[in-house]
C-alpha cells in the first residue's frame, strides 16, 4: 500500500483537532454504528478540559489505497519539544490557519522547524464560513511568514485549499460545492512525497525513536518511523545513544502500527511505517533503534533549550499529608525523572540540601500541566515563582526575549503599551488594526517580564484581550524588573476563617479564602491594599453579649474571593512565597529564606 506521513500544525484553536476528527469520519475509519466523540485525539483529561493539544499522537486512514499516517502537533509553543521530534517522522505538513486571525505566534513557531527541514507545506484556510473570515488577507500573511522565515521558491508555491473544519468540507475555491473533504484527501496523495525508501530492502534497519509511551502488558514502547530495511517480531536489535554508544541489545517483543484510533500488532515494519515496538528497558527518546551491524546513529534534532526553572518541593506546611498520599521527596523525584525521560524538552537537577529539584522547561503553562497531573496522581508539593534561566554569550549575560501578540479592544490599547514597554522593560514591534474596533501589538519583552502579566493584563482589559507568546531569542540583559507591587495578609493563627473576621479584613485587601477554610501561621489569606505585608488574624470572631439591637447587628455580606488557578497561583507568588499544591487544594504561603538564599536569589534577579 502507499504511504503517506504527514503533521498538521495550527495554533491554538485553529480547528486543527476538529478537522482530525472529520478526517477519521470521512476515510471510514468508523464504522457506522461506531460510538465516537468529539475531538477524538484528545485522549488526555486535561487536554479536553482546557481544549488543547498537549501531546503529540499519531492516527492513521486510508484513502483509495493509499495510508495516510497523520500525526496531531501541540499547538502551543511551551509543548515545542514534542513537534521537534514529531516532524522528522513526516514527509510533509498541513498548515492550519484561520481565516479571520491569521498565522499566529505558535503557527509560526512550529512552522519555522518544519520549513527548516524541508518540508513542502499545504496551506489550509479554516472557518471561511465565520462571519469574520477574511482568507484572502489571512493567505496573504501566510505567503509572508514563510518569506519571512527563508521558506524556499518550492516551498512558497504552496497550494491552498478553504475549509470548515466543523462543517467537514474543504475546496481548491472559495465558492466550491462545500461537500467533503475529498479534496484535502487528494491534494495530500499528490503534494506529499511518498516515504524516502533510502534503502533496498536487504538493508539495514534503523529507527529513530521520537516519542516514549508505556503499555501495562507489554512494557515500554518506543515510537518512530522506520527509516530503512526491515523490522520483524522476535528479531534482536540494538539502541545507540545520538554519539553511537551503545546503551543496550534487545529483543523486539511486540511491533505495532496505528490504525485509525488504535494501535494494531503486525508481523512486520518496512521503511516508511510510522511504528511502535516494545522490548527494551532502557532505550528512550532520540536513541536510534539499529541492526546490530549498524554503528552509526541517525541524526536527531537538535532541542530547543529551556527558558525558565521552577523548585519542586515537599509540601511542609502544617496541613501536609491530608490530601495526598504521595509526599516524600524520593517519590517525587522519581515522578520528575519519568516525565524527564519521556519529555525531552525538560530537564530535573537536584538542589544542594536534596529536598526539592530545579524542573527546568519551556514556560508557565508546561510547568502547570506537570503539576496538575502530579496532583491529580495523589501528590503534594511546595512550588516556588519560576525564575528564567541566563545564558553567558561572548562574555555578556544574556537573557530569553518571548514575540507577544496581543489582540485588544482600541480603548484597552495605551495601557497595554504602556505596561509590556515601561516596566516590563519590552520593545514595540509592530502595531496594526485587527477587525473593527481591535489592535493588533507585537512586541518583544524579556521573559521575566512576562511571568504573572497575564492577570494584570485581564483586568487592564476587561478580559476581552487575547495574549500570545512564543520564544522569540537571547538579548542582553535589561536590568532589575520590578514585581509585584503589593503586599499580602498573612494569617497570625491556625484554625478555620471566620466570615465575620474576613468581612472586617475587607478593607485592608482583597481575600483569596471563604469563611471555614482551614489556615495556619505564615498562609497567605489575600493581598494587602498596600505594598507592605499585614499580619492579621482571620479567626476573630464577634464577641457574644445578651443585648441585642437592630442598628448594631448588621448582616455579613463578603465580597467573593479569588479563587487562583495553578498558573494563576505560580505567576502571582514573589520569590519568598511558595504554592502548597495538594490533589483539593490550592494554598499560597510565605517562605522565610535564610540570608544565603536571599543573596543567591538578589544576584539571579540581577
Amino acid at each position: 500500500m502507499d504511504l503517506r506521513n504527514i503533521a498538521i500544525i495550527a495554533h491554538v484553536d485553529h480547528g486543527k483537532t476538529t478537522l482530525v476528527d472529520e478526517l477519521l469520519k470521512q476515510s471510514g475509519t468508523f464504522r457506522e454504528n461506531q460510538a465516537t466523540t468529539e475531538r477524538a485525539m484528545d485522549s488526555n483529561d486535561l487536554e479536553r478540559e482546557r481544549g488543547i493539544t498537549i501531546l503529540a499522537k499519531a492516527t492513521s486512514v486510508e484513502w483509495h489505497g493509499t495510508r495516510i499516517n497523520i500525526v496531531d502537533t501541540p499547538g502551543h509553543a511551551d509543548f515545542g519539544g514534542e513537534v521537534e521530534r514529531i516532524l522528522s517522522m513526516v514527509d510533509g505538513v498541513v498548515l492550519l490557519v484561520d481565516a479571520a486571525e491569521g498565522p499566529m505566534p505558535q503557527t509560526k513557531f512550529v512552522t519555522s522547524k518544519a520549513l527548516a527541514l524541508g518540508l513542502r507545506p499545504i496551506v489550509v484556510l479554516n472557518k471561511v464560513d465565520k462571519p469574520d473570515a477574511e482568507p484572502d488577507r489571512a493567505l496573504d500573511e501566510v505567503f509572508d511568514l514563510f518569506s519571512n522565515l527563508d521558506a524556499d521558491d518550492d516551498q512558497l508555491d504552496f497550494p491552498h485549499l478553504y475549509a470548515s473544519g466543523r462543517s467537514g468540507w474543504a475546496d481548491a475555491e472559495l465558492d466550491g460545492p462545500r461537500k467533503d473533504l475529498e479534496a484535502l484527501f487528494n491534494l495530500i496523495v499528490r503534494h506529499v512525497p511518498a516515504p524516502k525508501q533510502t534503502a533496498r530492502q536487504d538493508d539495514d534497519f534503523r529507527m529513530l525513536a521520537t516519542t516514549l509511551g508505556s503499555d501495562p502488558f507489554v512494557g515500554r514502547l518506543l515510537t518512530g518511523r522506520v527509516e530503512s530495511g526491515t523490522l520483524k517480531v522476535g528479531a534482536t536489535v540494538q539502541a545507540l545513544s545520538r554519539i553511537g554508544q551503545k546503551i543496550e541489545q534487545f529483543r523486539v517483543t511486540k511491533i505495532r502500527a496505528f490504525r485509525g484510533l488504535q494501535q494494531q500488532d503486525i508481523e512486520e515494519a518496512q521503511a516508511g511505517d510510522i511504528v511502535s515496538i516494545a522490548g527494551m528497558s532502557k532505550a528512550t527518546v532520540a536513541d536510534t533503534i539499529c541492526a546490530l551491524a549498524v554503528d552509526e546513529p541517525l541524526d536527531a534534532q537538535p532541542i530547543d533549550p529551556p527558558t525558565i526553572t521552577v523548585t519542586f518541593g515537599i509540601n511542609d506546611s502544617p496541613l501536609a499529608g491530608r490530601d495526598g498520599k504521595k509526599v516524600q521527596s524520593r517519590v517525587i523525584r522519581d515522578r520528575l525523572m519519568k516525565e524527564a525521560e519521556s519529555n525531552v524538552a525538560i530537564k530535573v537537577s537536584d538542589t544542594p540540601g536534596g529536598e526539592a529539584f530545579e524542573v527546568a522547561g519551556r514556560g508557565e503553562l508546561q510547568m502547570g500541566v506537570l503539576i496538575e497531573n502530579m496532583r491529580r496522581e495523589g501528590f503534594e508539593l511546595s512550588i516556588s515563582r519560576p525564575q528564567v534561566l541566563f545564558r553567558e554569550i561572548d562574555g555578556a549575560r544574556h537573557e530569553p526575549i518571548e514575540e507577544v501578540t496581543i489582540d485588544v479592544d482600541d480603548e484597552f490599547t495605551g495601557a497595554v503599551i504602556e505596561k509590556i514597554t515601561g516596566t516590563r522593560k519590552g520593545e514595540l514591534a509592530e502595531m496594526k488594526p485587527a477587525g473593527v474596533g481591535k489592535t493588533r501589538i507585537i512586541a518583544h519583552v524579556p521573559s521575566r517580564g512576562l511571568i504573572g502579566y497575564h492577570g494584570e493584563f485581564l483586568t487592564d482589559t476587561r478580559g476581552t484581550g487575547v495574549l500570545n507568546r512564543v520564544f522569540h531569542d537571547w538579548a542582553p540583559h535589561k536590568g532589575a524588573i520590578p514585581g509585584r507591587r503589593a503586599g499580602v495578609l498573612i494569617s497570625m493563627e491556625d484554625g478555620e476563617a471566620v466570615a465575620y473576621a474576613l468581612w472586617n479584613l475587607e478593607e485592608r485587601g482583597r481575600m483569596f479564602i471563604g469563611p471555614q477554610e482551614k489556615v495556619y501561621q505564615g498562609m497567605i489569606i489575600g493581598e494587602h491594599s498596600r505594598d507592605n505585608d499585614l499580619e492579621v488574624n482571620p479567626l476573630k470572631g464577634k464577641k457574644l453579649t445578651n443585648v441585642r439591637a437592630s442598628g448594631s447587628d448588621e448582616a455579613v455580606r463578603l465580597t467573593p474571593h479569588v479563587d487562583f488557578s495553578l498558573e494563576e497561583a505560580i505567576a502571582y507568588i514573589d520569590d519568598d512565597e511558595l504554592v502548597e499544591v495538594t490533589p483539593n487544594a490550592i494554598r499560597l504561603r510565605k517562605r522565610y529564606l535564610d540570608p544565603h538564599e536571599r543573596k543567591r536569589q538578589a544576584r539571579a534577579a540581577g
